[in-house]
C-alpha cells in the first residue's frame, strides 16, 4: 500500500473542514454530508492499514526504529542553525505499528458513528462540522506521530474543537464544563511540553549530526556503522557543539545512546531524579487524559453536558489518547523509571477502578452513570500497563479498543432517551421494554457487554488486564484482588440501572406527555448501535483479530521497558 495513505487519514478531514467553511450557508444543509463522506473516507483508509498491515511471526518486531514501522511518512519538516548551539531539526514523520493499528481503526468507526449522530443537529451547522473534523483529523494524527513536536500539535489541537464543541452545543452548564474540560487538560498540556524541551535539548539525531559533522556527505550514505561511530563520539564528548543536531524523533529519544553525558535527561543507569521526575510529569499530563483520579472531575461535567455526538467521541476516542500516550511516549522513553513507579500507578489505577465504580452506582443521571463508568473501565487499561507484562498490556490496548466501542453505545443510548423526552433521571423511567422494545433489546447487549459477559469484548479486555496484573512480578496480588471488585460493582450498577428503567409496569414521571414521545429506534438509530455492538462482539469471540495485529509491537515494548536497567 502506498505511505500516503497515511497522509490523506489526517488530511483528508482536514480539507474537508476547508470546503465546509468556504461554501455559503444557503449550502448548509449539505455540510453533513461532506463530514459524512470525509469520515467514511477515513474508516474505508483505517480498514485497508488494518487490512494490509503485516502481522504474524515474520511481521516487523520492535517500537523503537524506524524500520520496524509500516507505512512510514519521512519528511523533512523544518531545521534551523542556531549557531554555537547547534541545530534544532523536526521532521513530518507518520508510522503505524501494531500499537497504533486498533485504535486507528477505532478512530475511524467512532468518528463516522459520531457524524451519523449528528445528523438532526440544527444549531450553527458550519461551525459545528468544521470543528468536529478539525477535531477528526487531529485525532487521527495523535495515533500516527513519531516526531513528538508533531504529536503535540496534534495533541493541543485537540483541545480547541472540543472546547467550543461542548461550550457552544452544551447543555446549561456548558461554559462550565468546557472551561473545566480546557484547564485540566491545557494544565497536562503544559506539563508535557516541558518534558519535550527538556528531551529535545539531550538528544541528538546521530544521522543528522554525522551529515553536519562531515562523517558522510550526505542522507543516503548513512548506515549503522556511521551511526555507532557518532554514538561513540557523542558519548566521549568528542563531537562539537555547533555540529550536533538536536530531535524531537520520539525513536531517537528511546536510545540511551542518542543522549548528550552531560544533559538533565541522560540515562545514567542509576535512578536520575531530573528524569523521574520528567516521568512523573509526562504520565500526569497523560492521566488527565485517561483520566486518572483523582484527575478525572473534568470527565463527568463535559460528559454531562456536552451533546450526545461530541459524548461519543470524547468517550469513544479521545480518552484512549492519554493511554496511548503512556505506552508510546512515558515508558519506553523512561523505562527505568516505569518499573520504579509500577507500583504506585497500580494503586493510581485500582483507586480509579472501585471509585468510579462506587461513584458509578451513586448516581441518579444515567449520562454521568456512564460516565463513571468509563473512569472506572479506563481504570483497568491503566492496571494493565503498570503490570508491564505481556498480558496486561495486551490487554489494556485491547481494553482501549472495547471500550471505545461500548462507550459510544451507551452515550448513544442516553442520547436515544434524551432526544424524545429531555430527561436523563433514572427514577423518572419505569417499564421501558413496553414502550420500546427493541431500544430495551440494544440496552441489554451493551449493558451485560460492558460489565464483562463472555462473548462480547468488555470481557477480554478485563481478563486480560487482571491476568497480568496477577502474573506482574512488580505488583503484589492483592492489587488485582481488588481491581476484580470494580467488575462486581459494574455488574451492580449496570443491572440495577436496567432493571428500574426498563423492567416492571411502565410509568413515566411525566406521564401521558411523555410518553406519546418514547418511539422505538428510528432506522439511524438501529443502524449505528447494530454496528457497535456487532464490533463488540465480534471482538470478543474472535479477540485474535486485535491481538494479531498487535501483540508484536507490545512484546517488544514490554522487552524494551523490562530490560532496562
Amino acid at each position: 500500500m502506498p505511505t500516503f495513505l497515511l497522509n490523506w487519514l489526517i488530511f483528508f478531514p482536514l480539507l474537508a473542514m476547508l470546503l465546509v467553511l468556504t461554501l455559503p450557508e444557503k449550502f448548509s444543509k449539505s455540510y453533513k454530508y461532506i463530514a459524512l463522506a470525509a469520515t467514511s473516507l477515513q474508516l474505508i483508509l483505517s480498514g485497508l492499514l488494518y487490512y494490509f498491515f503485516e502481522r504474524g511471526p515474520e511481521a516487523l518486531v520492535g517500537i523503537s526504529e524506524e524500520n520496524q514501522f509500516q507505512f512510514l511518512v519521512k519528511l523533512p519538516w523544518f531545521r534551523l542553525n542556531l549557531g554555537s548551539m547547534g541545530h534544532l531539526s523536526a521532521e513530518y514523520l507518520l508510522g503505524i505499528d501494531g500499537l497504533s493499528v486498533a485504535l486507528v481503526l477505532l478512530t475511524g468507526i467512532v468518528m463516522w458513528i459520531g457524524v451519523i449522530a449528528s445528523w438532526r443537529m440544527s444549531k450553527n451547522l458550519k461551525a459545528y462540522f468544521a470543528l468536529y473534523l478539525l477535531l477528526s483529523g487531529t485525532i487521527m494524527g495523535c495515533f500516527l506521530a513519531l516526531d513528538f513536536l508533531l504529536f503535540y500539535l496534534f495533541f493541543e489541537f485537540m483541545l480547541l474543537p472540543m472546547y467550543f464543541l461542548i461550550g457552544h452545543w452544551g447543555g446549561e452548564r456548558r461554559e462550565y464544563a468546557s472551561l473545566k474540560f480546557f484547564i485540566y487538560t491545557l494544565v497536562g498540556s503544559l506539563l508535557i511540553l516541558v518534558v519535550m524541551i527538556a528531551l529535545y535539548l539531550s538528544v541528538i539525531d546521530p544521522a543528522k549530526t554525522a551529515e553536519q559533522a562531515g562523517l558522510i556527505s550526505d542522507a543516503s550514505q548513512v548506515n549503522a556503522e556511521v551511526i555507532q561511530q557518532v554514538q561513540t563520539s557523542l558519548a566521549e564528548s568528542k563531537i562539537s557543539l555547533e555540529h550536533r543536531v538536536f530531535t524531537f524523533n520520539m525513536l531517537a529519544m528511546m536510545n540511551a545512546a542518542n543522549y548528550l553525558p552531560d544533559s538533565l535527561m541522560y540515562p545514567s543507569g542509576l535512578m536520575n531524579s531530573w528524569r523521574f521526575w520528567a516521568f512523573v510529569a509526562l504520565m500526569l499530563g497523560f492521566m488527565v487524559k485517561l483520566p486518572v483520579v483523582p484527575l478525572h472531575t473534568w470527565l463527568p461535567d463535559a460528559h454531562v453536558e456536552a451533546p450526545t455526538p461530541i459524548s461519543v467521541v470524547l468517550a469513544g476516542v479521545l480518552l484512549k489518547v492519554g493511554g496511548y500516550g503512556i505506552l508510546r511516549i512515558a515508558y519506553p522513553i523512561f523505562p527505568q523509571e516505569a518499573q520504579y513507579a509500577a507500583f504506585g500507578i497500580a494503586v493510581l489505577a485500582v483507586i480509579s477502578i472501585l471509585y468510579g465504580a462506587m461513584n458509578a452506582l451513586a448516581m441518579s443521571d444515567l449520562k454521568k452513570m456512564i460516565a463513571y463508568s468509563s473512569v472506572s473501565h479506563m481504570g483497568f487499561v491503566l492496571l494493565g500497563i503498570a503490570s508491564l507484562t505481556v498480558e496486561g498490556v495486551n490487554g489494556a490496548v485491547f481494553q482501549m479498543f472495547s471500550h471505545g466501542i461500548l462507550s459510544a453505545a451507551l452515550f448513544l443510548i442516553v442520547g436515544v432517551l434524551y432526544d424524545r423526552t429531555h430527561d436523563r433521571k433514572i427514577e423518572n423511567y419505569r417499564g421501558l421494554l413496553i414502550k420500546m422494545p427493541y431500544f430495551t433489546v440494544f440496552v441489554m447487549l451493551t449493558f451485560f457487554a460492558s460489565l464483562g459477559l463472555p462473548g462480547f469484548s468488555g470481557f477480554i479486555g478485563e481478563l486480560f488486564t487482571l491476568i497480568g496484573g496477577f502474573s506482574s512480578k512488580l505488583l503484589p496480588n492483592y492489587l488485582a484482588l481488588l481491581a476484580t471488585l470494580g467488575i462486581v460493582l459494574g455488574a451492580a450498577y449496570f443491572l440495577w440501572t436496567l432493571q428500574r428503567m426498563f423492567l416492571g409496569e411502565f410509568w413515566l414521571k411525566n406521564g401521558a406527555e411523555s410518553a406519546d414521545k418514547l418511539t422505538d429506534l428510528s432506522p439511524r438509530e438501529g443502524t449505528m448501535l447494530s454496528i457497535l455492538v456487532l464490533c463488540s462482539l465480534l471482538a470478543g469471540l474472535f479477540p485474535g483479530l486485535v491481538f494479531g495485529v498487535m501483540s508484536n509491537s507490545i512484546e517488544a515494548l514490554v522487552n524494551l521497558v523490562m530490560s532496562a536497567k
